[in-house]
């Protein structure tokens, strides 16, 4: 493990399993990962040797095939993948939201149908719940799931910022539903879509248009998801009830929000390990011009976001792990963690100077992944929503 960053209490088998995943990424992700994001290529062999490694089953339970670790385990790899290429890291996130949700919200048959495949990562897992115009308002969802006669239904509407929906075979996508209530987000329900991978319309009523151009997070493949008369059965609803999706969804999301505070953590060790060499290497007026007080307080001040970032982290997953409710916990970390790495991230082109701006260098490719941190699985307002909610009720006068 770097210096910084380090996770006290952790049992041998986690620590074997940080340190191999360290390892991969030192001698697998890091070498390939410049050419791979400049090209936007889908980094196929790094995803195979990570399926021979068991990371698609980390967090599912052993009795189902998988390795049955905390999350806690499963965000410092993360962190580790994101540290080598943010991407990489992506392309677990939504395959475990979705897991996740199965695990914690699927009927029996659900379980058994797919979280074997998912473990040894033949079945690979998508999220979605956002939409063209809604954006955060996940309450405001329009596509809509029409219940037919025969019980099964027709689902018709589109969905937006898929990660991994060309590459994914199932997706958990929360869609309207009509259940009377009185609040709409009561009136939301998640369906599993199984599908197979790739673009256009993959089964009659479904369509993948194509690959999203993005500023950054290249590689991994970030998509539409257009419902056209697409027809599900009531077994493709999860947990078994209508009207659930919007809670099953949140749940998940609080998992995706430490894998985001992890990813966030990640790409600002980097930065400041890509910072803090070039500081030692690079000379002027005589001296490395780490020697500098200006550029050394800032090396101090990357240091230092850097650490409370991922103890903020590690909390937000063991809270998570013990059963409480970490949702202001994980909602600190991730608006920490992703503010912060975008400090340190500019902090760290301002080190490289003139160079920063070349694409020769990796803080290029950082200076444009790290935004997303600040938008994927909601914004830093949010957050702060979230947050300052559970403080007012807390402490209420």
């Amino acid at each position: 493990m770097t210096r910084l960053a380090q996770t006290l209490g952790l049992t041998e088998f986690q620590t074997e399993i940080v340190s191999t995943v360290r390892h991969f990424v030192d001698k697998e992700v890091i070498p390939t990962a410049q050419e791979l994001e400049h090209s936007d290529t889908y980094p196929q062999a790094i995803v195979d040797q990570m399926k021979d490694m068991g990371l698609f089953g980390l967090m599912i339970p052993e009795e189902y095939g998988g390795l049955g670790e905390s999350l806690l385990t499963y965000a410092l790899c993360v962190e580790e993948l994101a540290r080598g290429w943010m991407s990489v890291s992506g392309v677990i996130n939504t395959h475990f939201i979705v897991a996740y949700m199965i695990r914690q919200h699927g009927t029996d048959a659900q379980k058994q149908k797919f979280l074997p495949r998912m473990a040894i990562g033949e079945t690979r897992g998508a999220f979605s719940m956002s939409e063209p115009e809604l954006g955060s308002d996940v309450a405001a969802i329009r596509t809509r799931a029409k219940k037919n006669d025969d019980g099964t239904y027709t689902i018709d509407g589109q969905k937006m910022w898929l990660t991994n929906g060309g590459s994914s075979t199932l997706v958990a996508a929360l869609v309207r539903t009509d259940e009377g209530a009185d609040k709409p987000h009561r009136n939301l329900t998640a369906f599993l879509v199984e599908k197979p991978t790739g673009f256009g319309e993959v089964v009659p009523g479904l369509t993948i248009p194509g690959k999203l151009d993005k500023l950054g997070y290249k590689g991994i493949d970030t998509t539409e998801l257009i419902f056209d008369g697409y027809r599900a059965s009531a077994d493709d609803v999860l947990g078994g009830v209508t009207g659930q999706g919007f809670f099953q969804m949140m749940d998940g999301v609080e998992v995706g929000r430490v894998n985001v505070s992890a990813r966030a953590c990640g790409v600002g060790i980097r930065a400041f390990e890509l910072a803090v060499r070039y500081a030692q290497q690079r000379e002027t007026f005589g001296k490395p011009i780490a020697e500098h007080q200006a550029v050394a307080f800032q090396l101090a001040e990357m240091a230092t976001k850097v650490e409370a970032a991922h103890l903020m982290m590690v909390n937000a997953a063991r809270l998570k792990d013990s059963g409480e409710r970490n949702d202001v916990a994980a909602g600190m970390a991730k608006y920490l963690a992703s503010e912060f790495c975008s400090e340190v991230t500019q902090q760290s082109f301002r080190i490289h100077g003139g160079y920063g701006y070349s694409k020769e260098y990796e803080i290029e490719r950082l200076m444009r992944d790290a935004p997303f941190l600040l938008i994927g699985e909601g914004t830093s307002e949010i957050q702060k929503n979230i947050i300052s909610k559970r403080l007012l009720s807390d402490y209420r006068v």
